[in-house]
Order: structure tokens, then sequence, then C-alpha cells
């Protein structure tokens, strides 16, 4: 008798298990290989926003996800590459308006034709049990009890490491929003777009369907498509911008400032999103940009987001901000985008949760700050310096501007704001305005 022939791979899915594979293999980011996947496999529209739900959703959820799947095993060792078609599989039957047979068949075909016909039934089998109950029950069963340990129980209701969970907390300054904020990381943010002034308008943008933000004057929400396909996008007089990040570099643009105000510095620049609205301020204003990046390739990225700006008013520097080849008191405003654990951007970059570690935050704090003393000696008496992080941890934020302030005699705060996903639907960015007394 013939062997029945294996029906299809449904592409969306091996694309998302695509994803998953370079996330976990390569270390890739989500957000840089899903557009390469998408292509690779032809996905556009509803097949492309199907692969990028399953692979964002599986990869943000599999703190809950993991514990699931372990309590559906006989035996507790997985290969790496069948946990991620039952990730994918759970977030399906968990998380998606997907029929449990869709699921679970379109899942065993994956497994099959990626892996071999030997782990289909333990697919097969791992997917009806977890079908069998809602996520609500799951959560009840696989959780810490939520009165006893509240901050674990949120861990992996919500999918957070637990020293995430903590550290959010504190920032936060009570466990009320906590749930709140916790959810708004694990919700797909929407598509916002920037105005670069002088280039574009946000009247233009509009008319490609976007929906002017509460904040930012330059900034559009788009409702679906391709970015890209926004012929200002396209050619680089608009960009894809969370409006936390436009409203920081407006801190820097906008802050009041007496006496000259011709040189701005973006001391780390990279990839270009905030030196291309700052450039774009500066220009107008007969001001020249320095955007300063550590890293040649990410000052390429920079130079790229620039492109569309007057030659004369952006020049991009590779160096190392720590070592500045400038002369101190050079510059009459400075922003500081200062690398930081980026824990305020959880719904954009869905692997950075698992990869981060409470050991990355301390190393960090000593770089901010002394990237902070360089941006304040960089900047001249009466000028502005805006201190910024896309992390609302209390060590990166204030406890690292309040040291600075603290040991140095020459440097007054002007103001200070956090954002929050769950309050203004943006990252968690925060910044400081600073200047030097004159």
């Amino acid at each position: 008798m013939a062997e029945r022939r294996p029906r299809p791979v449904d592409r969306a899915r091996r694309a998302a298990l695509d994803v998953l594979t370079a996330v976990r293999v390569d270390e890739a980011y989500a957000n840089l290989v899903l557009p390469q996947v998408l292509r690779k496999h032809g996905l556009t529209g509803r097949d492309a926003a199907l692969a990028t739900e399953l692979a964002s959703g599986a990869i943000r959820m599999h703190g809950l996800y993991d514990p699931v799947i372990d309590a559906c095993l006989t035996k507790p060792r997985l290969q790496p590459e069948v946990r991620d078609v039952l990730r994918l599989g759970t977030h399906q039957l968990l998380s998606m308006r997907v029929p449990d047979h869709a699921a679970i068949s379109t899942s065993v075909d994956l497994v099959r034709a990626t892996v071999g016909r030997g782990p289909s039934g333990l697919v097969n089998a791992v997917l009806r049990s977890i079908s069998r109950r809602s996520l609500a029950e799951w959560v009840d069963q696989v959780s810490p009890d939520a009165t006893a340990d509240p901050h674990g129980h949120l861990a992996v209701a919500r999918s957070h490491p637990r020293w995430v969970v903590d550290l959010l907390a504190e920032a936060l300054g009570n466990d009320d929003e906590l749930d709140a904020l916790l959810a708004a990381d694990n919700a797909a943010p929407a598509v916002t777009l920037v105005a670069r002034p002088g280039l574009a308008t946000v009247e233009e943008l509009e008319t490609a369907g976007g929906v002017r933000t509460a904040r930012s004057p330059y900034g559009v929400v788009l409702p679906g498509g391709d970015p890209a396909a926004v012929p200002a996008v396209a050619e680089g007089r608009a960009g894809v911008q969370d409006e936390g990040s436009q409203l920081v570099a407006l801190a820097m643009g906008d802050a009041p400032l007496e006496g000259r105000d011709e040189r701005w510095l973006d001391l780390c620049a990279g990839p270009g999103g905030k030196a291309a609205l700052v450039g774009a301020l500066a220009a107008q204003r007969g001001a020249v940009l320095v955007a300063h990046e550590r890293q040649p390739h990410r000052a390429a990225l920079v130079a790229s987001a620039v492109r569309a700006l007057p030659g004369e008013s952006v020049k991009v520097v590779a160096g190392d901000g720590a070592r500045p080849a400038w002369t101190p008191g050079t510059f009459d405003r400075v922003l500081l985008d200062a690398p930081c654990s980026g824990l305020g951007a959880l719904r954009r970059r869905p692997e950075s949760r698992w990869r981060r570690t409470p050991e990355d935050v301390d190393v960090l704090v000593g770089l901010q700050q002394v990237l902070l003393d360089t941006a304040l000696d960089s900047v001249r008496p009466g000028g502005i310096v805006v201190y910024a992080t896309c992390s609302p941890v209390v060590a990166e934020t204030t406890a690292v501007v309040d040291a600075v302030l603290s040991r140095r005699g020459d440097t007054d705060e002007i103001d200070r704001f956090q954002l929050w996903p769950h309050r203004d639907g943006t990252d968690a960015m925060f910044a400081a305005t600073l200047t030097r007394r004159a």
C-alpha cells in the first residue's frame, strides 16, 4: 500500500517557526529578522499578519507557555525544535481565535516537515491536552498563588522574568498598576510614524490613513499596512518612531535656551530615529547636529536615517562617547539617549525580556553615569542636556541623574518625565532635562 503523501505545511506557520529558530539559534532580533522571513516565504497581507502574531506571541509568552507544555509531558526533556512548534501551537490554542483542530493539525504537519515523523504523536498529544483548558484555567494551575506571591503569580501569568516584575513594581511605586503595565507589554503596539519637520507634514501622513497622536505634533498612528509603502517613509522624509521617542527628541529641541543655539549633539545616535527628528529641527533653526555613534555599523544606520536632511545640517561621526574628540563646552544642546536595558520597550522586542539579566543593569548604570558626565562636559554653560532611556527602571533613570547631580556643582535639573505603555500608549521612556550653570 502506498504511503500517504504528507499535507503541505502552512506558509505563515513555517515562517513563524523560522523566526523562532533564528531568535533561538542565532540570537537574532525578531523585529529585524521577521521582514526577511516574510519576503523569503512571499507572505503579504493576512498571511504576513498571521506569521507576525504567531512569532511575536510565542516568543513573548513562552514564560507562561513553557510551564503549560511541561505540565502535559510525561518526560521533561524536549528537542528545542519541538518546543518551538509547541509554543506556536499553544499560542494559537490559548491566545488566538484559531479553532483547536486547526491549531493542532497544522502543528503536527509543521513538526513532521521540519523535524520528522517521530515527534508528531507527542505534539498531537500535548496540544490536545492543552486544548482541554482555557488560558485562565492554565494560569491558575501553573502559576504561584496570587495572594501568597503576587509578583511570582504575575511573572508567570504575564510572562515576564520575576526580577523584571520586581523592578517594574519599584518604578511604579506600588502594585496597583503593575498588572496593567505587564499586560500592555504583551499587547502589539500600533505603528507610529513621525513627519520630519521641513521634509514632510502630518497632513501628508494622514492621507495614508494615519491618525494624529495625542502629544507629539509630528506623530501619526498608522492603522495597518506596510509603513514602507508610504512615500514619505520610503523617501526618508518620515519614519517609524514611537511617540515616546518623539517626545524625548522634542524635549531636547524645545527646551528654552538663552544665547547661542547653533551646535547640537546626539551623543549615542544609533540607530538614528531621534537623530533624524532632532536633525530636522536643527536644520529649521540654522543649527548643525553632530550625530555621534560608537559602533560603525550603527553609524551607517544613522546616516541612512538622516539621508533626506540637508547635508550641512547633520554630521555623522563614529567614536567613543566616553572619550570625546571635541573640546569641552562645544555644544549648546546635547541629547544622551543612553544605552540601557530596554525594559521600557518589551512590547516591541519580544525576546529582550529573556535575554537581559540583573547583572546587565548593574553594568549599564556605570556606563550611563560616565556618558552623562561626558554630555554635561560637552555642553557650554547655560546649555541643555537631555538624558533619556528606554527603561523605567529606577537604577537607570532617576538614580543615575541624582547620582551625577549630587557630585557635580555645576548642573541643575529643569524637568523630568516618565512615560508608560498602559497610561500613555508609548514605550516606557524616561527623560530628564538638565542645564549647566552659567
